[in-house]
């Protein structure tokens, strides 16, 4: 007996309404990218493990697919290694190429690579499928869309307030309402690490920090004794723990906290411009929140971290997020590119409107007319009447077999097709088409053009 198929844990199968409903958010968010002015790329699938290794962190790199050279890939690799089960050691040895983690490190190696042809500042967005060897669970998928807009060339604040936007548009056409934007600045992190004599531990402290609304003001302490930072600097730090009111009163509580510190100042200063010029332009669907304890993406975001999290009452990770780097070119050897980038996370988009009924109104993808089959010459006299129907927009097919009457309108029951179009040799003979409409039941003899009006009409 054959073995049932299956696939690898962390990815799926969609089904035709699945794949209209992810069209729908694809198409939404390329519509907005395009009115903000972002032009489309495509990178490969897969990159040369030089290019990705190195560039996500310890815990990055593990999690990246590597892809077996072609061929006897032990063929070069060292014996002794081999021999002594040296996994990690072997891996550049039999291993050339891996699958892309995410999208902004293969931009930045594009951007490097066709640095000449472009035009500073540089608006991209890209729309394609990553891959992670991460432990799959709701909402987190081995395979899986990234949706990014990036801005190279341009150090310009500007381009923050337009990203929250653009956030806020895409919500607002998706009819997301209540989902929150969290906004951090890097400079704040460092100038916090700074005043509290951490600085020497920036990412143990703030990878700490991250964690406060999972393990609570006790646990985050106990991390950061763990990594070495004494008890006087998380003293000082405590009032983050319980830092609370308006985004206005977090960034005065801020600048006090960070009067010593020119970077830590600078950070609050970037902050406050963006927080009031969104304040002052106003948001549809989205709030916009400070949070001091987020901290994505430390090992290459410089400037301003953004986390898009789903409305109350939906228990989610982030559905979004981003950041400005001040150099994420420099790893590929062109310096000085400053850019700022945020990404949405389709697959749990796609769960946070299935959870709040969202797609209860979205049409299934199907024919607006089916045509009866009775025998050949039928079919040929449907068919020309399916191509004209075609030109003009209309989605129209042939039931492809001479079945019987029953079963074919079962078939239209079932895929929920609105109209019926039956045809037989009077219907040849008046040149001629019956229309039936599979909701209300009343059928009616009509021409071509007067066919085309009502299935445009209805």
């Amino acid at each position: 007996m054959a073995q049932k198929p299956s696939i690898p844990k962390g990815t799926r199968d969609f089904s035709p309404i699945e794949v209209a409903k992810r069209d729908y958010i694809f198409g939404t968010i390329k519509q907005v990218f395009q009115t903000f002015g972002f032009q489309p790329i495509e990178t490969p699938s897969f990159e040369n493990s030089s290019t990705l290794m190195g560039k996500y962190g310890e815990e990055g790199d593990r999690l990246i697919f590597k892809i077996l050279n072609s061929g006897d890939y032990l063929k070069k690799a060292d014996e002794t290694l081999l021999a002594k089960k040296q996994s990690t050691k072997l891996t550049s040895q039999i291993s050339e190429k891996a699958l892309r983690y995410d999208l902004t490190v293969p931009f930045a190696r594009y951007v490097v690579q066709h640095q000449n042809e472009l035009e500073l500042p540089f608006k991209r967005f890209q729309i394609q499928p990553v891959w992670r060897a991460d432990r799959p669970q709701k909402g987190r998928f081995r395979e899986f869309y990234q949706c990014d807009a990036d801005v190279v060339g341009s150090k310009s604040l500007w381009q923050e307030i337009e990203f929250i936007q653009l956030y806020d548009s895409v919500f607002s056409k998706l009819g997301l309402v209540g989902t929150t934007i969290n906004i951090n600045n890097r400079k704040i992190l460092s100038g916090i690490a700074e005043i509290i004599g951490a600085k020497d531990k920036l990412i143990d402290f703030t990878v700490a920090l991250d964690k406060l609304d999972k393990i609570g003001a006790e646990g985050v302490s106990k991390e950061m004794l763990g990594k070495g930072i004494s008890e006087e600097a998380i003293e000082k730090v405590a009032p983050l723990f319980s830092f609370n009111g308006s985004s206005t009163e977090k960034l005065n509580q801020l600048d006090e906290m960070l009067a010593n510190s020119e970077e830590g100042s600078q950070g609050v200063k970037d902050l406050r411009f963006v927080v009031d010029k969104i304040k002052a332009l106003g948001l549809e669907s989205t709030s916009l929140d400070v949070d001091v304890t987020l901290a994505r993406g430390l090992n290459y975001y410089t400037g301003a971290i953004f986390e898009v999290s789903a409305p109350e009452g939906v228990k989610m990770g982030s559905i979004g997020g981003g950041g400005r780097y001040a150099d994420l070119t420099g790893i590929f050897g062109l310096k000085n590119m400053s850019g700022v980038g945020i990404s949405f996370g389709l697959d749990r988009i796609y769960l946070v409107l299935e959870e709040l009924n969202l797609f209860a109104k979205f049409e299934k993808p199907r024919p607006e007319v089916v045509f009866i089959n009775f025998g050949d010459e039928e079919a040929f006299y449907a068919t020309k009447a399916i191509k004209s129907l075609r030109i003009e927009g209309v989605n129209a097919e042939l039931y492809p077999d001479a079945a019987k009457m029953k079963k074919q309108m079962n078939y239209a029951n079932k895929r929920e097709i609105p109209f019926v179009v039956i045809v037989g040799s009077k219907e040849i003979e008046a040149n001629t088409y019956t229309l039936k409409n599979m909701q209300s039941g009343e059928q009616q003899e009509c021409s071509l053009e007067e066919l085309l009006q009502v299935v445009i009409n209805s």
